[in-house]
């Protein structure tokens, strides 16, 4: 026979069951956010050789839908094939879709290659990276 006690322990379980489950659900949609893609002006795989400076503009453009955290973004600058460190460097967190750098301090009369990264904040495996190369008159 049931007693009050173990009707209201019962009530219990079932009340914690009631909002307990419906937490454990995966959110199904971070899993899906779309790949990153992006580009650059100066294109990806491009080779830009023999270009006056002192300053070189570069664009880095998300041509994906914006991930809902938004992306960051790394561009680093670097004598081609060295080991030297990256003469220069960026990084920042954006929603916008359009971004605009300026590379300075680039050597003379050597290739330079630019690594550009965008990585999503919402997901951090989306990762998209392209390279293009440059040298300074």
């Amino acid at each position: 026979m049931l007693t009050m006690k173990k009707i209201a322990f019962a009530l219990s379980i079932i009340a914690l069951a009631i909002v307990v489950l419906p937490s454990c659900k995966k959110n199904n949609a971070t899993n899906t956010e779309a790949g990153v893609t992006a580009e650059t002006t100066p294109a990806i795989n491009s080779n830009n050789l023999n270009i006056l400076g002192p300053d070189f503009p570069l664009k880095v453009e998300i041509t994906s839908a914006m991930p809902p955290g938004g992306v960051k973004i790394e561009v680093v600058a670097k004598k081609d094939g060295s080991a030297d460190p990256a003469f220069f460097t960026a990084t920042n967190n954006t929603t916008a879709p359009q971004n605009n750098y300026t590379i300075t301090n680039t050597p003379s009369a050597v290739t330079c290659v630019v690594t550009v990264t965008v990585t999503s904040l919402s997901k951090s495996g989306n990762v998209w990276t392209g390279v293009y190369r440059y040298s300074k008159k």
